[in-house]
């Protein structure tokens, strides 16, 4: 299998880029994609944010949390580097946990298009009370129909996730 070529990253800014672009606001532009490569094949992607940040909308405290995005990508991916910007855009943002868990589900699937994908926080007790949103869609085929169902109604906190006390 050849390498990427010009064409495949035509989009693709943050990346090798030596200056980054952070945001301090919620900025779903951010976001970059680039050609799936093996779109006849079913593959899970994940990605793990362990210092996710935003802010309570009542009390403007910062709220911390561990994301994991799981998808099975269609014709696109989601750019490492360009997530990486975006989950740091809401740094500032002032939404509760189960929003911002939908907002960047929603966003991703605008962005890909996937075949399935699933958002889940597990946000850092505050009060003595942790939450842990998921959020999730499909692309409407039975096979993800049924994986959607599946996972969400076997759904536990930290079923998805993984144990984050091993070194990487």
């Amino acid at each position: 299998m050849a390498g990427r070529n010009k064409k495949e990253l035509q989009g693709v800014t943050h990346l090798g880029n030596q200056k980054n672009d952070y945001r301090f606001e919620y900025d779903p532009s951010i976001l970059e994609s680039f050609p799936n490569k093996n779109p006849d094949q079913t593959q899970w992607v994940t990605f793990v944010c362990t210092e996710f940040t935003s802010l309570c909308p009542m009390t403007g405290q910062p709220d911390f949390a561990k994301i994991f995005i799981n998808y099975i990508a269609d014709k696109k991916m989601v750019e490492s580097k360009a997530m990486k910007l975006y989950l740091f855009s809401f740094r500032n943002h002032g939404d509760f946990h189960e929003d911002c868990i939908q907002k960047i589900c929603n966003d991703l699937v605008a962005l890909l298009k996937p075949r399935y994908i699933e958002v889940i926080g597990e946000f850092t007790p505050r009060g003595g009370i942790a939450i842990y949103p998921f959020a999730s869609a499909h692309n409407g085929k039975p096979e993800f129909k049924e994986l959607h169902r599946n996972r969400l109604m076997g759904y536990a906190p930290g079923k998805y996730t993984m144990d984050l006390g091993r070194p990487y």
